[in-house]
């Protein structure tokens, strides 16, 4: 069973019935039991960073979450939950973030389109277990913030938008995707799936 966590932020809904589609079971939850006793967890997100953060703490997911976390079983955020991985954002004032990645999320600067919208493609950084027989492609971005990892090996793919934009990010078992995967067509789900395996064990 994947957990999609559910902090009162997040297009749930589309994320579950894009992992239901995949053959695995979805359970939309926000008990910290069952979200721990989970073989893969997804923490979506869409909004701003701070009530993201402000929402996780009032419902007391922050600790459930570093746990799962840490427990070495498949995670994934997504958009806004992808950036939640990371150390701090300078959204609407700084706030911090849950992290497990370190590193900053910050507002696109320069004289162009806020936010970024729309189909890009994507360029892998490095081997990843996300990427195998997969081929890079476009997926679909909705932002206007943008995480900056400290540490290179963090940094799985990239977009372009005027400058590399982090596309998608991971450690161990933690991963985070800034595009929609459940929105990106065959590619999105393509890799959607990889991480399903994963949970799975495939």
């Amino acid at each position: 069973m994947i957990a999609i966590i559910d902090y009162g932020m997040g297009n749930l809904h589309s994320v579950s019935k894009a992992v239901e589609r995949l053959g695995c079971e979805a359970r939309v939850t926000s008990d910290p039991r069952e979200i721990l006793a989970a073989d893969g967890a997804i923490l979506p997100g869409v909004g701003a960073f701070g009530d993201a953060m402000a929402n996780l703490r009032e419902t007391g997911l922050v600790d459930t979450v570093k746990e799962y976390a840490a427990s070495g079983k498949p995670f994934l955020g997504i958009c806004l939950g992808m950036q939640l991985l990371f150390t701090e954002s300078e959204e609407h004032g700084t706030h911090r973030g849950l992290d497990l990645l370190p590193g900053r999320v910050v507002r696109f600067q320069g004289d162009y389109k806020v936010p970024h919208m729309g189909w890009n493609e994507l360029t892998f950084k490095q081997e990843s277990p996300l990427f195998e027989g997969v081929e890079p492609g476009h997926v679909y971005f909705v932002h206007s913030y943008h995480a900056l990892p400290e540490r290179e090996s963090d940094l799985l793919a990239v977009t372009d938008y005027y400058q590399p934009v982090t596309a998608i990010v991971g450690r161990g078992s933690v991963y985070g995707m800034q595009f929609h995967p459940e929105k990106s067509g065959e590619l999105g789900m393509a890799l959607l799936r990889k991480f399903t395996e994963r949970v799975v064990g495939k």
